[in-house]
């Protein structure tokens, strides 16, 4: 009966010490989960924003088996904006890591950085190309590894042509429109060669306006931005034509933070305010991308939708 006792004594003692385990290991991952850009109370004189995955406006739809996305440019703005309001933020990171995407919401991150009072240091992880490198010509410097992939600066559009199919199936295509382009580029026809060059038109003026963006923002000539033809260079290469400022790590730019405010840095990441089961990636979508590639925003409505890329 003693040792019986003493057995049971010891199997309370063990269940109680992995049920303290566990609760502090749980309160661990609780606190990483849930630890945001409030309620933090450790010291910091610079923030950090992360542009991560294809750059869009809005989430995809929940799916409750898909991993983590980026964030949306939204959040970036507001990030951005709450860096800038902040008192003890001194200098702002953008770290990049995205192949592109929309154009209006890329503009709109690069504006937010133009607007921050304060030194601003682009930099460029894997990669940072179309719609990232517009946002990096916001930034007064762009710093990338030598193994980074940068650039892309260019436009894409595209069009689906399913007339073929239409035709096979006995599909026949009436649409009752005001305007003669209203429906350009619909996919459910063939389209015209006075539609391909309007719409070749507004790829042309985005492109233009690309141009126009990185070579003010990074004190390019324009020539030599057009002279990159939508290149993804490697870091190396992107610093030999001076797309990039320097090359080096998250240390050395954190040695260039301390030139750029007089002191130590202390860098503090600002995330978007999220509920644990997004933080797990629970009701996220999750999105493949190539290198270089981007992700397509619309122009066009009920007629013809046509897909741009920066790219």
């Amino acid at each position: 009966m003693e040792s019986d006792a003493r057995s049971d004594g010891r199997a309370l003692l063990a269940a109680a010490v992995v049920g303290a385990t566990a609760t502090v290991a749980g309160k661990r991952i609780v606190s990483r989960l849930t630890r945001g850009r409030f309620g933090e109370s450790e010291e910091y004189n610079a923030a950090k924003v992360k542009v991560s995955g294809p750059i869009r406006r809005k989430k995809g739809r929940p799916s409750p088996v898909s991993g983590p996305i980026g964030t949306t440019a939204d959040d970036v703005v507001e990030q951005i904006e709450a860096a800038g309001e902040d008192e003890d933020v001194e200098a702002l990171v953008v770290e990049l890591n995205t192949p592109g995407g929309e154009v209006l919401p890329s503009d709109d991150i690069r504006r937010a950085a133009i607007d921050f009072d304060g030194p601003t240091v682009a930099y460029a992880t894997d990669i940072c190309a179309s719609g990232g490198y517009w946002i990096a010509s916001g930034c007064d410097e762009l710093w990338a590894h030598d193994a980074s992939l940068v650039g892309s600066i260019g436009v894409v559009g595209s069009r689906p042509n399913a007339s073929g199919l239409a035709d096979k199936l006995g599909i026949s295509y009436e649409q009752f429109t005001a305007g003669e382009y209203k429906d350009a580029g619909v996919p459910l026809r063939e389209i015209e060669q006075d539609e391909r060059e309007y719409l070749q038109g507004i790829i042309d003026g985005y492109y233009e306006q690309f141009v126009e963006t990185v070579s003010e923002g990074r004190d390019m000539d324009p020539e030599t931005v057009r002279g990159t033809e939508a290149r993804v260079y490697l870091g190396t290469d992107a610093a030999e034509v001076g797309l990039v400022d320097e090359l080096g790590t998250e240390d050395d730019v954190e040695d260039r933070l301390a030139e750029l405010i007089g002191a130590e840095p202390e860098v503090r990441e600002f995330t978007p305010d999220r509920g644990i089961a997004d933080r797990l990636g629970i009701g996220a979508e999750r999105v493949a991308f190539a290198a270089g590639g981007g992700v397509a925003s619309a122009f066009g409505s009920e007629g013809g939708d046509v897909d741009v890329e920066l790219r």
